[in-house]
């Protein structure tokens, strides 16, 4: 396959010159295994590890390679298995945090051009849920279109979806039914050859279904709605890039149930840049908007201009915001001892050979 089907441009061709002389290939990262990769190369798909000296060097998960990533690889072509040696910069990425309470990052997918945020016009429909997502995709460095299933459904998906333009200024917003085949037609355009799109969203929100209609026929599989609560199976079980017959790429992902932030504060400055213009206009310029005289946000929830409800999960999603930047900050200097620990070692070890 070319490399420029699977989303290689000026920038990764720049990020890999360095890499030209030594004899390897780009390849790009589209199904990942436990401690295995499958990796897309000029020569054929493989099935990819990495190399020790990466893993020993590799300090956080950051470090190693997600699903869509371009990766620098040696190929063994008649085994079709390679060695992965370096990840490329990524010119997106978007991530979460782990579910529990581990403060890890978990890479959700990477080098996304659009996020086609998807939500179900069920009973499952959820306004603020929808507000993490856009946090998340903004800071991706991706492009969010919010795609709400399921329309036949649902008695008004209009209104529904006049709900979500509301805390979603500026956000592409397509009503799409699987079942009836509507709507699909409006996802075209944004999947163009050589672009990747990421589908994302709660468990049976129909991600599959409609990778499955976009492909043309059924590659993934899927859930019929469970009687009883309106939702779909869960099916999707990993992160899969799927290259189209037509040029364009699909990411598919497992249903989030949990959506924690990781490093978000950009996202969600974006995602809430109403209330932000709001406290620019306060009298005083660290108003915290509680009993602060000629507070331009306390103004704006008693006329009614902003919603109780989007005030309230903004100064949420900002407390979480802060409670991870404290945990991650013990973790980052953690990572960094272990990392120069390993190259001291390393370097002794050269030394002594």
């Amino acid at each position: 396959m070319i490399k420029k089907d699977l989303g290689w441009n000026s920038f990764f061709e720049k990020a890999f010159e360095s890499y030209l002389e030594e004899g390897y290939q780009a390849g790009r990262v589209s199904l990942e295994h436990k401690h295995m990769y499958r990796v897309l190369t000029e020569s054929g798909e493989a099935l990819a590890e990495v190399s020790g000296k990466m893993r020993h060097l590799a300090a956080r998960r950051e470090d190693y390679p997600a699903v869509g990533d371009w990766v620098v690889v040696s190929v063994r072509q008649e085994e079709q298995r390679a060695t992965i040696h370096a990840v490329l910069p990524r010119k997106s990425k978007f991530s979460r945090k782990v579910a529990g309470q581990v403060t890890e990052e978990q890479i959700v997918a990477t080098n996304v051009d659009t996020v086609f945020l998807v939500t179900a016009l069920n009973l499952d429909f959820n306004v603020r849920r929808i507000e993490r997502y856009l946090v998340l995709a903004w800071e991706s460095g991706a492009t969010p279109v919010i795609v709400l299933s399921k329309a036949d459904l649902c008695d008004d998906p209009d209104s529904l979806a006049a709900e979500v333009a509301a805390i979603a200024v500026g956000v592409p917003i397509h009503i799409i039914s699987s079942a009836e085949n509507r709507g699909l037609e409006e996802l075209a355009p944004y999947i163009a050859p050589g672009c990747t799109v990421a589908l994302l969203g709660s468990s049976g929100v129909g991600k599959s279904t409609i990778v499955n209609r976009i492909y043309g026929k059924d590659i993934l599989e899927t859930g019929d709605i469970r009687e009883g609560d309106d939702k779909g199976k869960h099916t999707t079980t990993h992160r899969e890039l799927i290259t189209l017959p037509g040029g364009g790429i699909l990411i598919d992902t497992p249903g989030m149930r949990e959506l924690q932030l990781w490093d978000a504060s950009e996202g969600l400055s974006t995602s809430f840049q109403d209330i932000e213009e709001l406290a620019e206009q306060c009298f005083f310029q660290d108003c915290k908007h509680e009993n602060e005289p000629r507070c331009a946000v306390k103004g704006a929830l008693e006329e009614g201009s902003l919603p109780q409800e989007r005030f309230y999960n903004y100064v949420k999603l900002q407390k979480e915001l802060a409670y991870l930047a404290r945990k991650e900050d013990k973790g980052l200097q953690a990572a960094e001892k272990t990392k120069w620990k390993k190259i001291h070692q390393a370097l002794k070890s050269q030394h002594n050979r």
